[in-house]
């Protein structure tokens, strides 16, 4: 057993390739093993074990700094780097976090979690080192899927143009970057249907059909597969190297000996590299490698079968992906986008049902936006399924290209609020806030799925740009609507009443505030309930007569309190000269660590108790 004995990455150094070996093959099964009663990331780490351990066994982390994109791909990087002992607290609460983080960790050189920023901090570090005199080498370790972000090649272009002393790494785990960057079937086709090639081409084909019946078929067959195989060997590197950057590979991603030797050699290179790396999604696990989509963010799962251990009823997602087949089969003008997240955003059955109504645009969410707007300006009817996190990356466009032209297009922003053991740069903390205040948008978020159903309904009839922000996780298990019910724009529901305080919730707040006003109604305290379901427009009319009957209001929400939903019926109030107690519940100003949903709620105050807590600590401060 080698696994115990590595401690840090100059533990490595003390090994033969072969012992590398058998090491890699422990820390797979041992990422199985733990992963499969954590959940996380599956298909990616498997893919990247011999990478990781080449890279620290070739480089002297952490003086030399290693850039995970995304970062999903870190979890033999975190085991090697003096981890191994806390890693089955991988995503738990207080534990480690499934994304590389610079306050767990000096060997993690960036906090990552969205993709395609990798080469921009190389970039970055690059030209810091190349100022204050540094030597150490710096690696940007990026996925083909990476690159369909317009990001990473605007930082290839500058990395280029600047010389940066730095070694990309291109982990190549479709075996074909073409398939992933639709550009470069473009720059190679413009090279084989060139004059001087096409002219080539003819005078061979001309002088095959000369030959013998049989012999020349064969020839012919033979001469376009040699073709297609330069093409796919040659037009990376060219197009690396038209970027200013040294190409070296393709090299297999799972055979250590050609890893540390090419590893080898690229890190004594100066100036900008790029080593082309192919490895497989999901390699060592049968069930990961047959669907490395399933297996790419995992619950936890059972190891034998690959069979989820949990067979939980069906989630927001869930209810979103079966109203837009709905919705689909009613009318053909409709389509689905999303950036690289079929799977995830519930889309897979209407992309199978519907396929030239879908488009995967890949991790590219700002042309995704304007591309939706432009689908609309055409006709079509566009809904953009995209996490709440990775929707801030298309912020401007939203504004510019959708908002100001008052394109009909529907925004499902899923994951919304807090989203649990991914942290930080996943939790859909601020949408609320980037949402509100741009002219032309409605913002709606639903108490359960059958308001989730209908609002997706009448955002499609209100014929405006619009957002319905819902959250991860299994939905209530509340009967759904035989039809559609469109919901009048800008209205708020009455849920109980209460003389002393009124409490204006919205989404997943709502029924913890209607349980909170239940159990306070024993002791006394009488609470006004409100379904704040519409967060722009407000209903203006329903929140003046609430405000003339309660004597406080305290409003919910599962967004930052800045610039959220409070604020905005706080805006409401002043507008209309009201004066009356108003506090916010809300997420801190903070970014909130990993955990559970359930544990960051109760943290947050964001549960009945805390609701409970927050009412009776007002009433008593009175």
């Amino acid at each position: 057993m080698f696994f115990e004995k590595i401690e840090g990455p100059k533990d490595l150094k003390k090994l033969n390739i072969t012992e590398l070996s058998s090491l890699a093959d422990e820390i797979r099964h041992y990422i199985i093993d733990t992963v499969s009663r954590t959940g996380g990331h599956l298909s990616s780490n498997l893919g990247v074990v011999e990478l990781t351990i080449a890279l620290h066994y070739i480089f002297d982390t952490p003086d030399d700094k290693i850039i995970w994109d995304v970062g999903h791909q870190c979890y033999t990087h975190k085991i090697l780097t003096g981890r191994r002992d806390r890693f089955e607290s991988l995503r738990q609460n207080d534990g480690l976090s499934g994304f590389p983080s610079r306050k767990e960790s000096v060997y993690d050189a960036f906090d990552t979690g969205h993709a395609s920023n990798s080469i921009s901090i190389a970039v970055g570090l690059g030209e810091a080192k190349k100022i204050v005199g540094n030597t150490n080498k710096i690696v940007a370790v990026i996925g083909d899927g990476s690159l369909t972000g317009g990001m990473s090649f605007e930082a290839l272009n500058h990395g280029g143009h600047l010389k940066s002393d730095i070694i990309v790494i291109l982990n190549d785990n479709e075996m074909s970057i073409s398939k992933n960057i639709g550009a470069l079937s473009s720059y190679l086709n413009k090279i084989m249907t060139g004059e001087f090639v096409s002219n080539v081409r003819e005078e061979i084909k001309n002088r095959i059909k000369k030959l013998p019946s049989g012999v020349g078929d064969t020839v012919y067959k033979v001469a376009r597969h040699i073709e297609e195989t330069i093409k796919a060997f040659v037009t990376p590197g060219m197009l690396f190297e038209a970027l200013g950057f040294q190409y070296v590979g393709p090299v297999d991603g799972h055979n250590l000996n050609h890893l540390t030797d090419n590893l080898a050699n690229v890190k004594r290179l100066k100036g900008p590299v790029l080593l082309h790396v192919l490895t497989r999604k999901g390699k060592g696990y049968d069930h990961a490698e047959d669907d490395p989509a399933r297996f790419h963010g995992i619950s936890t799962f059972e190891m034998t079968t690959g069979s989820p251990t949990k067979h939980n009823g069906k989630t927001y997602t869930d209810i979103f992906g079966d109203t837009m087949v709905e919705l689909a089969e009613k009318d053909e003008k409709i389509v689905a986008i999303t950036a690289a997240m079929g799977l995830g955003t519930g889309l897979e059955r209407f992309s199978q049902l519907f396929p030239n109504r879908f488009y995967d645009i890949g991790i590219a969410e700002q042309h995704g936006v304007t591309f939706s707007g432009s689908l609309a300006l055409g006709g079509l009817r566009p809904f953009v399924a995209i996490y709440s996190t990775f929707l801030q990356r298309a912020y401007d466009q939203i504004i510019l290209d959708v908002c100001l032209q008052d394109l009909p297009v529907v925004f499902a922003v899923d994951r919304s609020g807090i989203v649990g053991q991914d942290g930080p740069t996943h939790h859909g903390a601020f949408d609320i806030s980037y949402f509100r205040h741009i002219p032309n948008m409605i913002l709606m978020s639903p108490k359960d799925e059958n308001e989730l159903r209908n609002m997706l309904y009448s955002a499609y009839c209100y014929k405006k740009p619009a957002a319905i922000r819902y959250p991860r996780g299994e939905a209530l298990g509340v009967p759904l609507d035989k039809e559609f019910q469109e919901i009048p724009l800008g209205t708020w529901e009455h849920l109980k009443e209460g003389s002393d305080i009124a409490i204006i919730a919205n989404g997943v707040t709502v029924h913890p505030s209607l349980f909170a006003a239940a159990e306070l109604e024993k002791e006394g305290i009488h609470c006004t309930v409100i379904n704040g379901r519409f967060i722009k427009p407000m209903d203006r009319e329903m929140l003046k007569i609430v405000a003339s009957q309660a004597k406080r209001i305290l409003t919910i929400e599962e967004n930052t309190a800045i610039g959220g939903f409070g604020s905005g019926v706080g805006e409401v109030l002043a507008e209309e000269g009201i004066v009356i107690p108003v506090k916010t519940m809300g997420l801190p100003d903070a970014f909130l660590p990993h955990g559970s949903q359930s544990s960051l709620r109760e943290k947050t105050g964001l549960d009945r108790e805390g609701i409970k807590k927050a009412i009776k600590d007002w009433l008593k401060s009175e």
